[in-house]
């Protein structure tokens, strides 16, 4: 009896895991895709890039059965889909682990890995089976030493929930695999573990469509790179004959800097941290001047983003002080941070940083709604007119001010979290990852203002697990380590080997320093 889900073809040994033709889809207002034809051989690693809006994700959600395609065919190891559901895509062997990471916080690990594949007995879950199970999906990634399988996802950090959503991927024993930017928060180490993981899916003759904004990824997995703009094919091409700068002249049709470091008037003291402490953080201790960008580099695990968290106000402080334009200041919510004019971009910019189902001119005006009020009334002339302002002042791409923020593209809605915080007037902008999962070109953007920002008086904490971005627009780099701040690293210091030393043990410093 032929497959429910097949219509003709044979599937022999030398065709394609994935040959789309013609494929096109539209929304409302746009064509997000047209005529894209797209071919993925067995055990071929492929990436696929483009600008933000040039339909990658059109393009995977097709492959997927998110969407259906308006136009066009698709073959899978050469059989035609006639429909692509999310069932059918599953039962043919595509997994996919999307940048915006698809989990049930408040199931445990192995619950998410195996979810909607829970081994059973009597309609009963064995949870030392399940447990068992995810452990050994989790040795395989080398974290089962690391993630408890019993684990709460939601206790998780946002990089630990990205290795269970690999897991998850991996565990179905699927044999295409999409990856969307799947090293968005890892540290170098944690992303040459998944580029092992990705060589040994190859090995077996997975085949993976991998999609990155960091080009220099691309070129250190991928087989070839097929690039999108504007929702048509443009080129593909084999890793091994081209370079950085000419794929990001195909993606956006000009020339790009790489070092974004400007010269800037220091200015006074605006924030010192003095012996911070709390479960997660030891003695914490720097300051930050007017017009300075700073750099805070640590592994996932090293307190980061714990530390932000405690300076705005989210998380609690046990010990220590916080002084502002030296005066001490007590933060115990981040109503009192948004008041001392702190402003914190969030590492989850989506879940944190937004209220999605808001409009862009709610999103801009939410931290001001009680300065534009009065006795409860919105002063909408004051509201529509400051969200224009930054639609237009930051270049943020929407049809108007009444978009749902959640239809907007990665960088434009990182654009919006710093509208917000601009529209608060605020002095200090910490930012915790910005350019995760942003195109070459918004991320560009998002350099220049935040070298606007600093010109103009504010101060910058810039977190990134991307060291070469530090490193090519911070004065200075602070290194966490085990919840401390382990090095003030000056400009003219900079040196990645000894950055990383740091960051992953105080004892491998005095080898690099004696180099």
């Amino acid at each position: 009896m032929p497959s429910p889900f097949f219509n003709g073809g044979e599937d022999v040994q030398n065709i394609y895991a994935i040959e789309l033709k013609g494929i096109s889809k539209y929304f409302p207002g746009v064509q997000a895709l047209k005529n894209v034809d797209f071919r993925l051989e067995r055990g071929e690693i492929k990436a696929l890039i483009g600008e933000n809006g040039a339909g990658k994700s059109t393009l995977i959600k097709i492959l997927t059965g998110a969407y259906f395609a308006d136009e066009g065919e698709i073959y899978i190891f050469g059989k035609r889909i006639e429909r692509m559901t999310p069932i059918i895509s599953e039962k043919l062997g595509i997994s996919a682990v999307y940048q915006n990471l698809v989990l049930a916080p408040h199931l445990t690990v192995a619950e998410n890995i195996f979810l909607n594949d829970l081994p059973s007995k009597l309609s009963f879950v064995s949870e030392n089976v399940l447990n068992q199970m995810a452990k050994e999906v989790l040795k395989k990634l080398e974290y089962d030493h690391i993630i408890d399988p019993r684990e709460k996802v939601k206790n998780l950090s946002v990089a630990h929930q990205g290795i269970v959503a690999i897991g998850r991927a991996i565990s179905k024993n699927a044999k295409i695999v999409i990856f969307d930017e799947p090293t968005a928060v890892l540290t170098s180490k944690e992303t040459d573990e998944l580029f092992r993981i990705i060589r040994e899916l190859k090995k077996e003759g997975v085949s993976v469509i991998y999609i990155s904004h960091r080009l220099e990824e691309i070129f250190e997995i991928c087989d070839k790179a097929y690039v999108l703009k504007d929702g048509q094919f443009v080129i593909e091409k084999d890793i091994k004959e081209t370079n950085e700068d000419e794929l990001i002249s195909y993606m956006v049709g000009r020339k790009l800097r790489k070092d974004f470091y400007v010269l800037r008037k220091k200015g006074k003291e605006i924030l010192k941290v003095e012996n911070l402490e709390n479960r997660k953080l030891k003695n914490c201790s720097f300051n930050l001047l007017e017009g300075e960008i700073v750099g805070l580099y640590g592994l996932v695990g090293s307190g980061r983003t714990e530390l932000v968290r405690a300076i705005f106000g989210a998380d609690k402080i046990d010990r220590g002080n916080i002084y502002i334009n030296g005066s001490l200041k007590y933060i115990t919510n981040t109503l009192k941070g948004i008041n001392n004019k702190l402003a914190l971009i969030p590492e989850d910019r989506r879940n944190q940083g937004l209220a999605l189902k808001l409009s862009v001119k709610e999103n801009i005006n939410l931290p001001i709604y009680r300065k534009i009020s009065r006795f409860g009334f919105v002063n909408s002339k004051k509201e529509k007119q400051i969200a224009q302002d930054f639609v237009e002042k930051l270049n943020i791409k929407t049809p108007d001010i009444y978009k749902t923020v959640k239809n907007l593209s990665g960088g434009n809605q990182q654009k919006v979290v710093i509208a917000k915080w601009l529209a608060s007037n605020a002095k200090v902008f910490i930012m915790d990852e910005p350019t995760n999962g942003i195109d070459v070109g918004a991320k560009e953007e998002i350099y220049s203002i935040m070298n606007e920002l600093a010109k103009n008086g504010a101060s910058i904490l810039f977190i990134s697990s991307y060291m070469p971005e530090l490193m090519g627009i911070c004065d200075r780099i602070l290194v966490m380590n085990s919840g401390k701040i382990v090095a003030n690293i000056p400009r003219e210091e900079f040196n990645e080997e000894k950055i990383l030393a740091y960051a992953i043990k105080s004892s491998i410093v005095e080898e690099v320093d004696s180099k």
